[in-house]
């Protein structure tokens, strides 16, 4: 889990990355050195406020999260709605055939990995279950409430874009802020734009904010447990593993030379969200099957949270989180159409490379607590 943050930082730091440059050039956003540099500053600025501790950036991300999300959400969908009543040319059209997925062809498979991604980290607020009062009905009702979120932010945002935008034009980086340019120029209120877009940009900075340090602490209790070296979780007045931090950001500015692996910047933004995917598709196998197993080991331990109907209920979610994960794992080796990303064999041995690169610390942190169990 905390390896896969680490590939997955830098592709949401791309998107602040282009909405800075929306603001400054749009050109930029297609500039590698740039996103690379923006990146950069961004995440180690970060992680120096997570030095403050959890309930410091918790309020932080709280505020952000309402001016940079909900806000633009609500505006650009309201402007796709304004921009059906009044009967302007779309990009996409509500048939049938077109709002079904054609399972015949490839594209629509390899979708479900951006699909996935907008779900990944949902557990990682366990790991802050200790801070949380009534916990057993705390974190049901904000799940709840989180997947609504997610799919209403998935369905009417992306449906808000293709509405406006062809979908041959549309930048990964920076497609939000090209159909506000596209709304805003319609209405002659081209004003509004920067606004939205530091908006956007507090929203999106408040959301990583709790990705850094949660993946973090869940390390630090593996530590705890011997999986890693004690030096590394010793903490600071607040409370927080700051040399586990300082390790992190810098593993992410080694990542960050993806970027030029590719020939593109949408390439090479792709390329992170495939393998950050993956690599959490391989912990939720994991993590499904260690679920199945934990139920009969221990039967008769007394469980807070406990999946319902018994041996059946736990079997039927286990089947279809792996089955799930392993048809995510496949259709991840192909590259989208219109996407470049240079030759498939190109993709795939990079791709490649990068998994098996990134799963081997997992195997190293395990042989290393085995060696300080014998010695």
């Amino acid at each position: 889990q905390w390896i896969n943050t680490i590939v997955w930082y830098p592709t949401i730091l791309s998107f602040i990355a282009g909405l800075v440059a929306y603001m400054i050039d749009p050109e930029l956003a297609t500039s590698k050195t740039y996103l690379v540099s923006v990146i950069l500053i961004t995440f180690w600025g970060l992680t120096i406020v997570n030095f403050r501790g959890i309930h410091a950036s918790a309020r932080f991300a709280g505020v952000c999260a309402l001016f940079g999300m909900v806000i633009p959400l609500l505006v650009i969908v309201s402007l796709a709605v304004a921009w059906l009543f009044q009967g302007k040319p779309m990009q996409i059209h509500f048939t049938l055939h077109n709002v079904f997925p054609h399972l015949g062809m490839s594209d629509s498979w390899i979708s479900l990995t951006a699909i996935m991604t907008a779900f990944l980290g949902m557990e990682l607020a366990t790991v802050h279950v200790r801070d949380v009062a009534n916990a057993q009905k705390t974190f049901p009702r904000a799940l709840i409430i989180s997947v609504i979120f997610i799919l209403a932010t998935i369905i009417f945002g992306s449906l808000a874009i293709a509405i406006v935008l062809p979908h041959d034009q549309i930048n990964l980086v920076d497609g939000i802020m090209q159909a506000f340019t596209a709304f805003f120029a319609e209405y002659h209120m081209a004003w509004v734009i920067p606004i939205l877009a530091i908006l956007i940009l507090i929203g999106t900075i408040g959301g990583i904010i709790n990705w850094i340090i949660s993946p973090a602490r869940g390390l630090l209790r593996a530590a705890e447990h011997g999986y890693f070296p004690r030096y590394f979780t010793q903490h600071n007045k607040h409370g927080v593993a700051v040399r586990m931090l300082t390790l992190q950001a810098v593993l992410v500015t080694f990542i960050c030379f993806a970027f030029l692996l590719m020939p593109s910047v949408n390439g090479s933004y792709w390329l992170l969200t495939d393998l950050s995917t993956q690599l959490y598709m391989i912990m939720y196998v994991f993590m499904f099957i260690a679920a199945l197993r934990l139920r009969y080991k221990y039967a008769s331990r007394p469980r807070p949270f406990k999946i319902p109907f018994g041996n059946f209920g736990i079997w039927i979610v286990t089947f279809l989180g792996v089955v799930g994960c392993l048809i995510t794992l496949t259709v991840g080796f192909f590259p989208p159409e219109g996407i470049d990303v240079g030759s498939k064999v190109h993709y795939i041995g990079i791709f490649s490379a990068g998994i098996l690169i990134m799963i081997s610390p997992v195997l190293l942190l395990y042989l290393y607590k085995r060696k300080r169990a014998v010695v």
